[in-house]
């Protein structure tokens, strides 16, 4: 195999186009093999380009990158930012450190942080996507700054009484983020009591803290 070739990951931002950065741009457009979801394999491949949607079936993914990486470099185009839940880990399973390049994007949890001016140094961030956090990450704490992702089953009803079990105030104020970057975003603002009055968000980003 050729050492030279390289696996390029991009991450592309939360959803809308205007959050990639230029150099994920110019690479996607660039690209001669593109692995990505449908919906971005529908906003960014180019005619002439050889492509991959990613599946549930990723160990055919694997083997489409396998079979073009000594031809050429192949790009895999990642929501949010790579290093945060991504095809990254997969990869990482696959292919040596040294085969693969990130270019990062903007995560969806940085996007949301920004978009209610909270700064995130100090923040516990959790994942309720396809999985429980550790009771530890998701306790209670004076001055705690929580970060989450969710989906269908752990939502903006679900979590807030998770929370409430985890030693939370039920006035702890509650950031329920919806669509972010898309034009119908929506952020809702609420007690952590009063989050199951405030419209359902399932695959979203959830914020708490005091």
């Amino acid at each position: 195999m050729d050492k030279q070739n390289k696996i390029i990951v991009v991450g592309i931002g939360p959803g809308n186009p205007d959050y990639i950065v230029p150099k994920g741009l110019k690479t996607i457009q660039g690209a001669k093999y593109l692995v990505g979801g449908k919906r971005a394999l529908a906003d960014f491949a180019q005619a002439g380009q050889d492509t991959c949607a990613i599946t549930a079936d990723i160990p055919g993914v694997m083997a489409f990158i396998r079979d073009r990486l000594p031809k050429a470099d192949v790009v895999a185009m990642v929501s949010g930012d790579p290093g945060y839940y991504s095809l990254l880990d997969a990869l990482r399973r696959e292919f040596a450190p040294e085969q693969i390049e990130v270019i990062p994007g903007i995560s969806s949890m940085q996007y949301a942080f920004a978009k209610i001016a909270l700064p995130w140094h100090d923040a516990t961030l959790a994942s309720f996507h396809g999985r429980v956090p550790q009771p530890e990450a998701i306790e209670y704490k004076p001055g705690k700054i929580l970060g989450m992702l969710t989906d269908s089953q752990h939502n903006s009803h679900t979590i807030p009484q998770i929370l409430l079990e985890h030693g939370w105030p039920a006035d702890a104020r509650l950031y329920i983020c919806s669509r972010l970057s898309y034009p119908d975003e929506a952020i809702y603002t609420c007690t952590m009591q009063d989050a199951a009055a405030k419209p359902l968000v399932t695959h979203g980003i959830i914020i708490a803290h005091e």
